[in-house]
């Protein structure tokens, strides 16, 4: 059954089903032995505030979640407490990112478009979500994304030693960081992952490999990756000032 102009909360208005692929299958190599997707902030898993805020948006029709093998009981446990409703499947995830993504997408059933986020972006908002999907109108994909404020070096390649050197300094003008969430048209995604050649870093490259125009939506710095123990400080208060509990 497709939906027919539901209007969420926040304005914003869809006619087609959209799935949610959640990527949380990550071996968490920088993270010093802590798990970070089940790691407890104010109480709750980081897990659990990203899957919160897409069991709450009206526009989220189905949500899978992929983990890897050992979070597999831990994250069904997760399911059954929170008693949240459009889980349609918690799967194992694969080696790389792309493969964890692309077994995620044979759990979804009858979307027109998907979302892929990572579980470990807890802070991410109904409004941006909401953005990427208004966005989906004009373009094959919408990614979330942010401009860069540093100043970005092109250094030589990494060696045993601590220090390498600068090989230019590239122009911040027209340079953003990507982000999740990043929305798709389903079938032009999978498409993307049966003919991916090489490892790709997010989908969206993906899509970009294959010819597919990619909007970029303005994303949030709040928005963060938990990849590091220092991660997890930044995120205890922006989740406080977020008010997410």
């Amino acid at each position: 059954m497709h939906k027919i102009n539901v209007v969420d909360a926040l304005g914003y208005t869809s006619d087609f089903k959209v799935g949610a692929i959640i990527v949380a299958a990550g071996s968490g190599s920088r993270m010093k032995g802590v798990d970070k997707v089940f790691e407890i902030i104010n109480g709750h898993p980081i897990l659990s505030y990203t899957v919160e805020t897409f069991e709450r948006c009206a526009s989220i029709d189905q949500i899978v979640i992929v983990l890897s093998r050992q979070n597999l009981k831990a994250g069904r446990e997760l399911v059954t407490k929170r008693g949240w409703k459009k889980i349609v499947s918690v799967c194992e995830g694969g080696k790389l990112r792309q493969d964890s993504v692309r077994l995620g997408l044979s759990n979804v059933s009858d979307c027109e478009w998907v979302i892929v986020h990572d579980g470990v972006r807890p802070c991410i908002t109904q409004d941006l979500i909401m953005r990427c999907l208004d966005s989906s109108k004009d373009y094959d994909s919408s990614i979330a994304a942010v401009p860069v404020k540093d100043t970005i070096k092109s250094v030589s390649s990494l060696t045993n030693s601590d220090c390498v050197e600068v090989e230019s300094t590239l122009p911040r003008n027209g340079l953003w960081i990507a982000q999740t969430p990043q929305m798709f048209r389903y079938k032009l995604l999978l498409e993307a992952h049966q003919n991916a050649k090489g490892n790709f870093t997010d989908d969206a490259a993906m899509i970009e490999a294959i010819g597919g125009r990619v909007g970029v939506v303005m994303g949030s710095y709040g928005n963060i990756k938990i990849t590091t123990q220092e991660d997890l400080v930044i995120l205890e208060h922006f989740l406080e000032y977020m008010g997410k509990q």
